[in-house]
């Protein structure tokens, strides 16, 4: 008989190896082609390696990241927000007006805003989960309605300069002792998240990699993190939005891996009527994912407002583009069901090189409009034929 799984078992006495060589292509697929980039780029232009250029692309890659992050479940639930880049606009125009027409301080703004995004998410989700309108048409009128909000209440002008305190969440860095603190701390938190899962497999009879294989892995995202923290150092330290990338990253990876939440939300996109008749409340958790997205949307705007120390017009523009596209890149299907936060951190990072190699080597703008979409149908290319062999198999 045929086996149901494309993955090689062999049998021993404990529990049973994989033939580690057939795991995980699809993630480290997007990882090698990210390092391509860097060298294609890094041997054309020696500028773009540079401890100063990586830094300001971690720095500029984190509000997409996070726009992204919120975007896979949405993508992953069958939806999506064509409003979160309008929504940027929006929210990082009231947060630049309340700090700097108003004059509040930076704790209120954050809280001003955040609430402001999820109100929109709740509004918005509403109307597609218990209204049943479809979330394109949804979101599309709200991204028009957003932009010309913040038209009417800026008087579109640009606002500028933020209070110092606000300015820290898009242009602040780490020391070097923090960075190594911070380094330090995860490698621990994946040595021992490696280990857990290793073990949690062995408990239940799964199948696993061989100890060289798993020392090996354990050894290659060590020298990853602490050679990330030597060359942010070796600046100005790391980029304080990247870290709330990452803090966001693992939060949000906890959330659709590890409860009853995350996993309703596959099921919801992967077979909605099997998931209504197996009981999961969908039009709830839909409304849930939207108003996630739209309050990740809003700390984007934070970080996004403060790196520019000002709140334009042009903010957010085609942002949601671009986060869709990260989330396509890495792994995320449009027809719902699948993607994962880590796989939308690195197409947006994939995006962020893009834009500052081209940047870097003097290239005309429209080569990256050009070079993205090309990517982009290329992604969704890939992931409908991979279904299309699965189904075939």
């Amino acid at each position: 008989m045929k086996p149901s799984s494309d993955l090689s078992l062999e049998q021993s006495p404990n529990t049973r190896k994989i033939n580690w060589f057939k795991v995980d292509v699809r993630a480290y697929t997007m990882i090698g082609a990210l390092l391509i980039i860097w060298v294609l780029f890094g041997s054309l232009e020696e500028r773009f390696l540079s401890a100063t250029n990586l830094s300001n692309l971690f720095l500029q890659m984190s509000s997409t990241a996070i726009l992204a992050i919120g975007m896979v479940l949405v993508i992953v639930a069958g939806h999506i927000d064509l409003s979160v880049g309008s929504l940027v606009g929006l929210t990082g125009g009231i947060a630049a007006m309340l700090n700097v027409w108003y004059d509040w301080n930076t704790v209120p703004v954050i809280i001003a805003t955040v609430a402001i995004g999820a109100a929109i998410g709740f509004i918005q989700g509403w109307i597609i989960a218990y209204r049943a309108v479809p979330a394109f048409i949804v979101t599309l009128g709200g991204m028009l309605m957003f932009r010309g909000i913040l038209f009417g209440s800026t008087g579109s002008v640009t606002i500028a300069p933020l209070s110092p305190s606000l300015r820290t969440l898009g242009q602040e860095y780490t020391t070097d002792i923090i960075g190594w603190i911070i380094g330090g701390a995860g490698l621990l938190l994946a040595g021992y998240l490696a280990l857990r899962k290793r073990a949690s497999r062995i408990r239940y009879g799964f199948a696993v990699e061989p100890n060289s294989v798993s020392m090996l892995r354990l050894l290659l995202i060590g020298a990853l993190i602490l050679g990330f923290v030597y060359l942010m150092n070796s600046y100005k330290g790391i980029p304080v939005p990247f870290l709330m990338v990452v803090v966001l990253a693992l939060i949000f990876t906890f959330i659709s891996k590890n409860t009853t939440f995350g996993r309703q939300i596959y099921a919801i996109g992967g077979n909605p009527e099997a998931a209504r008749l197996s009981g999961i409340n969908i039009k709830r958790r839909v409304l849930y994912v939207f108003v996630l997205c739209n309050t990740l949307a809003a700390i984007s705007a934070l970080v996004s407002t403060a790196r520019l120390s000002a709140a334009t017009m042009s903010s957010g523009q085609n942002s949601e583009l671009d986060a869709i596209a990260a989330c396509v890149i890495g792994g995320t299907s449009l027809m719902g069901g699948s993607g994962t936060i880590v796989g939308a951190v690195i197409g947006a990072l994939v995006m962020a090189s893009l834009d500052n190699g081209m940047s870097v080597m003097n290239m005309e703008s429209f080569w990256q409009y050009i070079v993205k979409g090309g990517i982009l149908i290329l992604a969704v290319y890939i992931d409908i034929y991979s279904r299309q062999r699965k189904k075939t198999a």
